[in-house]
């Protein structure tokens, strides 16, 4: 069996027993139960109660034997099982066997609790399960007897103070935060715990400005992990209210300036931008958040502390990574795809990065979080930061990147809003610059690139300087060449036509891949130029609509 890591073995030692008849100083009772924002779909429910667990896209048939027994699949749905939060779809359902299932299943979580594997015990499946458990409490708790009753209340006292205790053994990304929203929610709604709460308010107030930027980005820079926080923020802020207590100002602060983020990276079909990590958006979940959000109006343009640009004229939006990488520990989901764009009209995608897949094709995270996976640009095949050989305790692999110093700048002029900014990526290896200028027309009929690369450091040298411009279209991009095969005609889902074309440059059509469907993998085609930086060192390149919509 491999050693464990120290954190690991202390994870392990820390482990209570939730089966304990005795615990001292356990709440007497439940005050509330907030409300869980995750939309639920009752005939989950009746595959549950029928023996079928699907989590992380796989099927597990217990046929009648307890799904914590059985042998699991994979990790990710083990840790799935046992975060509960599927107990949601159980409360939606109006049969009334789902009560007695929802108990049926806690209590044997409960008495199985010694002898469950490490998965069960991760600190953020520990999260997880605590805030299901309080969500779902009405349902767990309905007509239940005094036994099971006082059963529930100290397993789930054990694991918020085990979450509690744990708090040094976890990384300082997005985990670190859920884990403080579910013990500051477990000190809410457990009767007589009164005094926990305000030194845990303080500590999740701290994590949240160190995690939380000016812009209202999450410091990982992944897009996505503001909705998943919003959605265990928003009633977390409502529980303190439902009790006559005032929400930490600093708590209320971040999530002020998460709302507006969620707009800046929306296209105007709903869906998130595909960077760092960022996959299939789950638009019913973005829906309800977006309900909360009581300012909608305009997002900003600029989030520099976040390293993201937003360009929109008529229906045509970019949105453009201009950041550098993030700190290491906050990074295990981050990708390599500096200077990237995704480019939608309408409501139809048009120019975007791969994306993230979903863990039932995790096979293609490393290749998702490559350049050659990103609209951008990339020297000798070769990404501009590394994706480390082991995960370090960090629940991931992270991304090591050194003299990105990307820098930005943005103007209008002439009609046309202009962004220029360059990263030194594949400068101490190759000697290179890129630099990367984007016009767009102020009614959006056209957007012009502008592509260089510039001798930096020891000089660019001949046989290490071949490059590849990438522009992965999306799934539902139809395309044709024209007759002298010096432009390519693109027709989107919406029923515009546009032209793709690049100054004394080749365009090629190559296959691709786009990893966020949610329907799963989707094969696609992506645009090409090719060339040599002591060559070529300057490419210009365009879309332009050439018809509208019917």
């Amino acid at each position: 069996m491999a050693t464990l890591s120290r954190r690991a073995k202390a994870v392990r030692i820390r482990r209570p027993n939730c089966h304990k008849r005795y615990v001292p100083g356990c709440p007497g009772r439940l005050l509330i139960a907030p409300q869980d924002l995750r939309t639920a779909d009752p005939t989950i429910a009746e595959d549950i109660y029928a023996g079928h667990y699907v989590f992380a896209g796989q099927v597990e048939n217990c046929e009648g034997r307890s799904p914590f027994r059985v042998l699991p699949p994979s990790k990710e749905w083990s840790r799935e099982l046992h975060g509960f939060r599927w107990l949601r779809h159980l409360r939606a359902s109006e049969a009334t066997l789902s009560r007695s299932n929802a108990q049926n299943l806690v209590e044997d979580w409960i008495q199985q609790s010694t002898r469950l594997g490490q998965d069960a015990w991760e600190l953020p499946v520990v999260a997880d399960r605590v805030i299901a458990w309080l969500s779902n409490s009405p349902l767990i708790l309905q007509h239940a007897d005094h036994d099971f009753y006082r059963n529930f209340i100290r397993a789930l006292y054990l694991q918020v103070r085990y979450l509690r205790a744990s708090q040094a053994l976890m990384p300082k990304n997005a985990n670190r935060l859920y884990m403080l929203i579910a013990e500051l929610a477990g000190w809410l709604c457990l009767s007589g715990k009164e005094r926990y709460i305000r030194s845990t308010s303080k500590r999740l107030v701290n994590e949240l400005e160190a995690q939380i930027l000016p812009d209202g980005g999450h410091v990982s820079r992944n897009p996505i992990v503001i909705l998943w926080l919003l959605l265990d923020l928003l009633p977390l802020r409502q529980t303190f209210l439902s009790r006559d207590m005032v929400p930490p100002e600093g708590m209320n602060r971040a999530i002020e300036r998460m709302m507006p983020m969620l707009r800046f990276f929306r296209h105007h079909n709903g869906a998130f931008a595909h960077f760092n990590g960022t996959g299939a958006t789950p638009a019913d979940q973005m829906a309800t958040i977006l309900a909360y959000d009581d300012t909608r109006g305009t997002p900003v343009a600029n989030a520099s502390f976040s390293g993201y640009q937003r360009m929109e004229a008529g229906s045509t939006l970019l949105i453009m990574d201009t950041g550098d990488c993030p700190p290491v520990e906050q990074s295990v989901q981050a990708h390599a795809g500096t200077l990237s764009f995704e480019l939608s009209i309408g409501a139809a995608f048009f120019v975007v990065n791969c994306g993230s897949p979903s863990c039932r094709h995790a096979s293609w995270r490393e290749l998702a979080r490559s350049t050659a996976a990103h609209s951008t640009l990339s020297v000798q095949d070769r990404s501009t930061c590394t994706v480390a050989p082991k995960s370090f305790d960090l629940g991931g692999r992270p991304l090591f990147c050194s003299g990105l110093k990307t820098v930005v700048d943005r103007s209008m002029d002439q009609a046309q809003e202009t962004i220029i900014t360059s990263h030194e990526g594949y400068g101490a290896t190759y000697g290179i610059r890129h630099q990367r200028q984007l016009w767009m027309a102020i009614d959006g009929r056209r957007l012009d690139g502008h592509d260089e690369l510039k001798s930096i450091g020891k000089g660019i040298r001949k046989g290490q300087d071949s490059y590849a411009i990438r522009f992965h279209l999306h799934p539902s991009v139809q395309i044709e060449t024209s007759d002298d095969r010096d432009m390519v005609y693109l027709g989107l889902s919406n029923g515009e036509i546009w032209s793709f074309s690049a100054t004394e440059m080749e365009v090629t059509i190559e296959d691709s891949v786009f990893l966020s469907d949610i329907h799963g993998i989707q094969p696609t085609k992506q645009l090409v130029l090719y060339g040599y930086a002591s060559h070529i060192p300057s490419i210009n390149w365009m879309f332009e609509r050439v018809a509208s919509a019917e």
